[in-house]
C-alpha cells in the first residue's frame, strides 16, 4: 500500500477571511466560539452569504458494511461531525445544513457532568491551525442524550445523516467493577437510539488516567459490550475510538484484542495529548500555553498538525487488520485528504476543528472531494468503490 501524506494546503477565500476576523474579534470568548457552531448550524439556510443547506447530490454517497453483518451504515457523505461538537444532540438535522454526511454526538456518560470547572478551558492556535481543549467531558448524561438521538433520528435519516452516539467512563471512579458496570450501562443505554456506538477509552482531558493505558480493563469493557450487543436482535456497528499517541506496540495490543472481541472498527484517533504536543508540528511552544493549563496538562489538541500522525496509524491498520472499519480523524480539512485516506481504504473521516478555520468547511470539502474523483475518472464514491473493492477478511 503506498503511503501517501501529503498535507494538500487550502487557500483563504473571503468567507474565510471572515471567519478570522470572528476569530479575532471573539478571541478573549473562546468557549463561547466553540459553543457558537450550533447558531451557525440552525440559522446557515435563511443567511444568504452562509450557503448552508443540505447537499441534494448522491455522489458523494457512502454506505459502510461490516463482515459480521452488522447493520449497514448509510451517509450522505463521507464527512462526519465528530463528538464534542454536539454534545447534547440538539437539532441533530441542523448540521446537514453545514455538509455533514453524519454526526458523533456527545461524549456521553453515565450521569450529567459540568466539565472541568477551570477557565478557559479551549483555545484556538491561529498559527497552527489547532484548538486546544480540555471540557472534561461536560453532557447532560446518556439517558437524556439517547432519548433526543431516538426522537431524531428518522428526520436525521431523511437529510442523509447517520447518527452514532459517543460514550466514555465517568471519570472519578476508582473500582474496577463500578467502571466496568458505568460503561456498559451507557453503551446499553445508548445502543437503543444511535445507528452506531463510539466507546471513547481515549479521553485526556478529565485529569484520569485513560482506559486505553489499562489493557486488561479495555477487553473487560469491550468484551462485556459485545457481549450485551451480541444478545440483541439489532447488532449494530461498535467502533473504539483510540488516542494518537500510542506506540506501535502498544497499538498492536489494542488492536489485537478488539479484533477478539468482534469490534467492528476504529476511529484513528482522538484529541493528541497536549502535554506531548512537542512531537508534533507545531509552531506554538508549550510553555506558552500557560492561559489553558489550569487543568494540570490533562487537555488535548486537536488540528492540523495531527495529520501525518493519523495518516500513519491508519496506513499501519489497515494494513494490518483489514477486517476492521476505519473512520479517520485527526487533521483533516481538505477533500483532497479525504480522498487519500479514501485510496488507503477508510470509510469514512471525522473533523471537527477545521469548521473554526474554514467557512462551510464541510461544504468546501465535498467540492474538493468530488474534483479529486473527476480528476481520476469517476463520477461518483460509489463508482469508486465498485471499481476498487476493499481487501477484507471476516472476523
Amino acid at each position: 500500500m503506498a503511503f501517501n501524506c501529503v498535507n494538500h494546503e487550502y487557500y483563504l477565500r473571503f468567507s474565510d477571511r471572515v471567519l478570522a476576523f470572528i476569530r479575532k474579534v471573539f478571541h478573549n470568548n473562546p468557549e463561547f466560539r466553540h459553543d457558537s457552531l450550533k447558531h451557525v448550524a440552525r440559522f446557515a439556510p435563511i443567511i444568504p452569504f452562509m450557503s448552508g443547506r443540505p447537499s441534494k447530490k448522491k455522489n458523494l454517497k457512502r454506505v459502510i458494511s461490516f463482515p459480521d453483518h452488522s447493520n449497514s451504515l448509510y451517509l450522505g457523505c463521507p464527512i462526519i461531525l465528530a463528538a464534542g461538537a454536539n454534545k447534547t444532540a440538539k437539532r441533530i438535522c441542523d448540521y446537514a445544513n453545514m455538509g455533514f454526511g453524519g454526526i458523533s454526538v456527545g461524549t456521553a456518560t453515565r450521569n450529567y457532568r459540568e466539565g472541568n470547572t477551570h477557565r478557559p478551558r479551549i483555545g484556538f492556535l491561529e498559527e497552527d491551525r489547532a484548538i486546544h481543549n480540555s471540557m472534561g467531558l461536560n453532557n447532560e448524561g446518556v439517558e437524556v442524550i439517547a432519548k433526543r438521538v431516538d426522537q431524531q433520528l428518522t428526520k436525521a435519516h431523511k437529510v442523509g445523516m447517520c447518527v452514532g452516539v459517543s460514550v466514555a467512563e465517568t471519570p472519578g471512579l476508582t473500582d474496577e467493577n463500578e467502571k466496568l458496570k458505568d460503561v456498559v450501562e451507557s453503551f446499553s443505554i445508548a445502543y437503543k437510539a444511535g445507528d452506531y456506538i463510539e466507546i471513547n477509552v481515549s479521553c485526556p482531558n478529565t485529569g484520569e488516567s485513560r482506559v486505553d493505558m489499562d489493557l486488561t480493563l479495555t477487553e473487560k469493557i469491550f468484551s462485556e459490550i459485545m457481549k450485551f450487543r451480541n444478545s440483541q436482535t439489532l447488532r449494530k456497528a461498535v467502533y473504539a475510538k483510540i488516542s494518537p499517541d500510542l506506540s506501535e506496540r502498544h497499538l498492536v495490543n489494542i488492536m489485537d484484542m478488539l479484533v477478539r472481541c468482534g469490534v467492528n472498527g476504529v476511529v484513528v484517533g482522538n484529541t493528541y495529548p497536549t502535554k506531548k504536543m512537542s512531537e508534533l508540528p507545531v509552531q506554538t511552544k508549550f510553555e506558552n500555553l500557560t492561559p489553558l493549563r489550569a487543568d494540570g496538562d490533562c487537555g488535548g489538541m486537536s488540528g492540523r498538525p495531527l495529520y501525518e500522525n493519523m495518516m500513519w496509524n491508519v496506513k499501519y491498520i489497515r494494513e494490518h487488520y483489514p477486517q476492521m472499519s476505519v473512520i479517520a480523524c485527526g487533521g483533516i480539512d481538505h477533500g483532497f485528504k479525504i480522498y487519500d485516506l479514501i485510496k488507503m481504504g477508510v470509510d469514512a473521516v471525522q473533523c471537527y476543528s477545521v469548521v473554526a478555520f474554514r467557512w462551510m468547511a464541510a461544504h468546501a470539502m465535498r467540492k474538493e472531494l468530488e474534483v479529486a474523483l473527476a480528476e481520476e475518472g469517476y463520477r461518483s464514491l460509489q463508482e469508486y468503490d465498485d471499481r476498487n473493492p476493499k481487501v477484507t477478511k471476516l472476523q
